[in-house]
C-alpha cells in the first residue's frame, strides 16, 4: 500500500450539462463546474474579449489622478514613479513610465534597494525626491501600508498617488489619491496585480487600452500569483499573444537569452521570464530589470538580458545553499513545529522567499526564513504558507512582535528584533496547533474529474488548452484515473529523481511520467494496481506523438510484496524501506540486527507481538525454520507492505529427501554389518550412489529413532528396537519443514508467493482481526 502524498479533493456531486457546442463531454463537465451553463457564457470564457475589461474610471480617485498628472505634464513638473523590486513591481513601473513618456511627461523611476531600504516607500527616498524637484510621486505595487511616508510627502508638498493591490492595514495613508481595487466600492474586480492597477491608470491617461503594454501586464500578473480569473484572465490571455509576437527590444532580448523560441505561455512566464526579472532585485538594485523592459536599443538590451541571466544563475546557487542549511536547521531543531521559523546570519534576504517556498514544499507547513543582521540585532526575511494558514491575518494577530510586516494570505515579508524570535515562534505555533488539523498540513490537490482511459484521446489536450491561461484559482486541470495496472516502471534522469511508468486498464495503455517523483519506484511493485492523479498532455519525441499523464500524485490501495530475494545490495534496499511503522524480523541468532537502520527484532523477542500490532510493514531478513512460525507473524495484522530481504544461499530444496527404499537399504546394511566406521561412510555412499549429506541425514534420522548409536565415532546398529515411522524423527521433520519453507519462500515464483501471502492474510481478516488501512 502506498498512500497519496497530497490530500485529493474531488467534487463528487453529479454535474449536469446541456451545452450545444462541438466539444467533448469532459470539457462540458468542466465548464459546468465553473458555473458556465449557456452557450454565450461558454464562448465568453473560452474566447476572452478585451471588451470584458472594466472602465478604469470606476475607481473613485481616477479622474483626480488623470487631472493631476495632466497638470504636471502641462506645467512640466517632474514625476517620479516609485516601484518595487519584484516582477510585478518592475512591470508596473515600466507600464507607468512608458505611458508618461508617451504623453510627453518629464518622468523618472525609483526602485528601493531590498537590502538597504526594504519594501515600499521610505522617508529618506521621499526627502531625496523632493530635493531633486519632484512634485508628484506615483507608487506602483506598493504604498498602501505607508501612512507615515504619506504624511512626509504631504509635509514636503509632494502629491502622492498610490496605486497598489496589497492588503490594507489598520491605518490607510492620507495620500493625494489612492487607486486600489478593494478600496473602490464601484470597481467590480478586486484581484488585479500591481501591474493590472498600473495598466488601468495608463488606460485612463491614454483614453484607450494600450495593447502594446499588455505583455508587461501578463508578466506581472502571472509572476505575482494573483487569481487568473475575471480581468486577470483577459489581461494574461491577450498579453501572452503580445509576448509571443513582441516587438519590444527588451522583451525580445529576454526571450533570446532564455531560449524562448515557441509560443509564450503562462508557464514560460512562471518558470523562465518571471524568475529572471525577480533575480535582479534579489541580488542587487532592481533598476536593471526596469531598464531592460524600457530599452529601445536591441544591442544594449541583449547585454542587459545577459547580465540578468547571469544574476539568475547566481541566485539559483545561493538558493540551493541556503535551502540546504535551512532544511538541516529544521531537521535538527524544529521538525515537530507546525510553523517553521529559521534564522541565520549571512543568509541573503533577497532569496529567502524562495527558500521559504522550498520549506513549505518539503514539510507542508508555513515557513518563515530570516536573515540575521548582528549589527542591528534584527532579523529580516520572508514567509510562505499553506492554504489553511492565512499569513497576513495570523501575522496581524501578533503584529506587536514585528518592526515591519505586510503581505498576502500566502506570502509575507517582515522585520523583527532578535529577542522577539522565540516569542513569535511560540505564538504562531500555538495558533497553528489550536486552529489546524493534521489534514491541513497535507497539500491539497484539486481533482477536476475522474476519467476512464477510453475518455481521453489525442484531441483532448488541445481542447483543455482553451481553458488557459492557467494559474491561481484556475489551475491546470488534474484528472484521476482509477485501477491502473503497472506493467513497466523505471527511474529516469541524471539523478534518477524522475519516474516513467506504463499503465494498463481494459485493454488500453497509457504512458505516465512523474518529475521529482523517482522515489515512488522504491515503494511500488510491477503489476500493482494504482490510482493516479495528473495532467493530460501530448509527449512528442523524435517526431512521434503519444498521449501521457504527467503525474502529480499516486496511491496504491492494495498491499504490496517487494521481492528482493538474493539481492547483492541488501544494504541499499534496507535504506529504501520506510522506517516508520516497519518491523524487520530475523529468525536465526546468526543475523546481525545492527546491519540495518530498520527496527529489528528476533522472532522470539517478547516485544514482537506488540510491535506487529501497530506495524504496517514487515521486512524478513532471513528464513524461518518452518512455515508455522511465519504464518503466526502474518496472523498479527494485514500488512501494507512485505519486504523479502534474505539471501538465497540455502539449499535444502534441491537436496531431496531420501526415498523409503534408500532408508531400507541403509537399515539392511547396518543390520548385516552391525557397525560402520566413520572412514567407511564415503565408500558406502559411493557404492550406493548417494552423496555424503544424504547418508549423514539418514544416519541422523536413525539416531533420532534409536536405531543406531554413535560410539567413539562408530555407527553401531541397535538390536531389539521397536520399529517407528520416519516422521517421528526430529531430523526428518526439520528436513521436511525446511524444504517446505524454501519451496514457498525461496524458490516459488513472485505470483505464487503473493497468492500464498494473500491467502494467509485474508484468513487473518476473516477471523475478525483489525484490518489496517484496507
Amino acid at each position: 500500500m502506498l498512500e497519496s502524498k497530497m490530500n485529493w479533493k474531488i467534487q463528487t456531486e453529479d454535474i449536469h450539462h446541456s451545452l450545444d457546442l462541438n466539444i467533448s463531454p469532459v470539457l462540458k463537465r468542466m465548464l459546468a463546474k465553473r458555473g458556465i451553463v449557456t452557450v454565450d457564457q461558454a464562448k465568453a470564457f473560452l474566447r476572452p474579449s478585451l471588451n470584458d475589461l472594466h472602465d478604469p474610471f470606476l475607481f473613485d480617485d481616477m479622474e483626480k489622478v488623470v487631472e493631476r498628472i495632466r497638470q504636471a505634464i502641462d506645467q512640466q513638473q517632474p514625476i517620479l514613479v516609485y516601484g518595487d523590486y519584484d516582477a510585478d513591481g518592475v512591470t508596473s513601473t515600466s507600464v507607468i513610465v512608458r505611458t508618461l513618456k508617451l504623453l510627453g511627461a518629464e518622468v523618472d523611476f525609483y526602485i528601493p534597494n531590498r537590502f538597504t531600504e526594504g519594501y515600499g516607500p521610505n522617508e529618506a527616498a521621499f526627502q531625496e525626491a523632493h530635493a531633486m524637484g519632484f512634485e508628484v510621486i506615483i507608487t506602483v505595487d506598493n504604498g498602501i501600508a505607508a501612512p507615515h511616508e504619506a504624511r512626509v510627502a504631504k509635509e514636503l508638498g509632494i502629491d502622492l498617488i498610490i496605486t497598489d493591490h496589497h492588503e490594507e492595514q489598520d491605518e490607510l495613508p492620507d495620500a493625494f489619491a489612492t487607486i486600489h481595487p478593494r478600496l473602490a466600492p464601484d470597481y467590480p474586480f478586486n484581484d488585479l496585480a500591481g501591474v493590472g492597477v498600473a495598466l488601468k491608470v495608463a488606460e485612463a491617461l491614454l483614453g484607450e487600452l494600450p495593447k502594446e503594454l499588455l505583455e508587461y501586464a501578463a508578466i506581472g500578473t502571472v509572476a505575482d500569483l494573483v487569481p487568473l480569473q475575471g480581468e486577470n484572465r483577459v489581461l494574461v490571455y491577450y498579453g501572452l499573444k503580445e509576448l509571443t509576437n513582441s516587438k519590444l527590444p527588451g522583451i525580445q532580448a529576454l526571450k533570446q537569452i532564455a531560449r524562448i523560441s515557441e509560443d509564450v505561455t503562462e508557464e514560460t512566464i512562471g518558470f523562465v521570464m518571471g524568475p529572471r526579472l525577480n533575480a535582479v532585485g534579489r541580488l542587487q538594485d532592481a533598476s536593471l530589470a526596469v531598464e531592460l523592459l524600457l530599452e529601445e536599443d536591441p544591442e544594449v538590451a541583449i547585454e542587459m538580458a545577459g547580465e540578468i541571466d547571469r544574476l539568475n544563475q547566481e541566485r539559483q546557487k545561493i538558493v540551493a545553499s541556503i535551502a540546504d542549511e535551512a532544511i538541516l536547521e529544521v531537521e535538527e531543531k524544529f521538525k515537530g513545529d507546525r510553523v517553521l521559523i529559521v534564522a541565520k546570519e549571512g543568509w541573503n534576504p533577497g532569496v529567502l522567499g524562495i527558500v521559504a517556498s522550498r520549506l513549505v514544499n518539503t514539510y507542508d507547513r508555513p515557513a518563515i526564513v530570516l536573515g540575521i543582521d548582528p549589527e542591528t540585532h534584527t532579523a529580516k526575511g520572508s514567509a510562505r504558507s499553506i492554504p489553511a494558514f492565512d499569513l497576513f491575518k495570523n501575522g496581524m494577530t501578533v503584529r506587536d512582535y514585528f518592526i515591519h510586516f505586510g503581505g498576502h494570505s500566502q506570502a509575507a515579508g517582515m522585520t523583527l528584533s532578535l529577542d522577539q524570535l522565540d516569542p513569535l515562534r511560540k505564538a504562531l505555533n500555538e495558533k497553528a496547533f489550536n486552529d489546524l488539523t493534521e489534514e491541513d498540513f497535507q497539500t491539497p490537490l484539486e481533482i477536476e474529474d475522474e476519467l476512464n482511459l477510453e475518455e481521453i484521446d489525442m484531441a483532448l489536450p488541445e481542447e483543455l488548452s482553451q481553458l488557459s491561461p492557467f494559474g491561481m484559482n484556475n489551475p491546470k486541470p488534474v484528472f484521476k484515473f482509477n485501477g491502473i495496472q503497472l506493467s513497466q516502471m523505471r527511474k529516469i534522469g541524471a539523478k534518477q529523481n524522475h519516474i516513467k511508468l506504463l499503465g494498463q486498464k481494459d485493454g488500453r495503455s497509457i504512458d505516465m511520467i512523474g518529475f521529482q517523483l523517482g522515489q515512488l519506484a522504491d515503494h511500488l511493485t510491477l503489476n500493482s494496481t494504482v490510482d493516479v492523479a495528473g495532467e493530460i498532455e501530448i509527449n512528442e519525441w523524435n517526431g512521434t506523438k503519444k498521449l501521457q499523464i504527467k503525474l502529480k500524485d499516486l496511491q496504491c490501495l492494495e498491499w504490496q510484496l517487494f521481492d528482493y530475494r538474493g539481492s547483492k545490495n541488501l544494504q541499499r534496499i534496507h535504506e529504501s524501506i520506510p522506517t516508520n511503522e516497519t518491523v524487520a524480523i530475523y529468525f536465526n541468532d546468526a543475523i546481525r540486527a545492527d546491519e540495518t537502520k530498520l527496527k529489528t527484532l528476533n522472532i522470539n523477542d517478547p516485544q514482537l507481538d506488540e510491535q506487529l500490532e501497530t506495524a504496517n510493514r514487515i521486512a524478513l531478513l532471513d528464513l524461518p525454520d518452518h512455515l508455522d512460525v511465519f504464518e503466526q507473524v502474518l496472523g498479527k495484522s494485514r500488512f501494507h507492505s512485505i519486504y523479502l530481504c534474505y539471501p538465497t544461499n540455502q539449499g535444502h530444496f534441491f537436496s531431496s529427501v531420501p526415498t523409503r527404499d534408500q532408508f531400507k537399504q541403509l537399515y539392511g546394511i547396518l543390520k548385516k554389518h552391525q557397525t560402520i566406521q566413520e572412514e567407511q561412510k564415503l565408500q558406502l555412499a559411493q557404492a550406493k550412489g548417494w552423496n555424503q549429506s544424504q547418508l549423514d541425514f539418514m544416519i541422523n534420522v536413525f539416531f533420532d529413532l534409536n536405531f543406531v548409536k554413535i560410539v567413539n565415532g562408530k555407527i553401531v546398529f541397535q538390536e531389539d528396537v521397536q520399529p517407528r515411522p520416519l516422521t517421528e524423527s526430529n531430523t526428518y521433520q526439520q528436513k521436511i519443514r525446511s524444504i517446505q519453507v524454501e519451496e514457498k519462500l525461496l524458490y516459488a515464483s513472485y505470483n505464487e508467493m503473493k497468492e500464498w501471502f494473500e491467502h494467509r492474510m485474508n484468513a487473518h481478516s476473516r477471523e475478525g482481526a483489525v484490518v489496517h488501512g484496507l
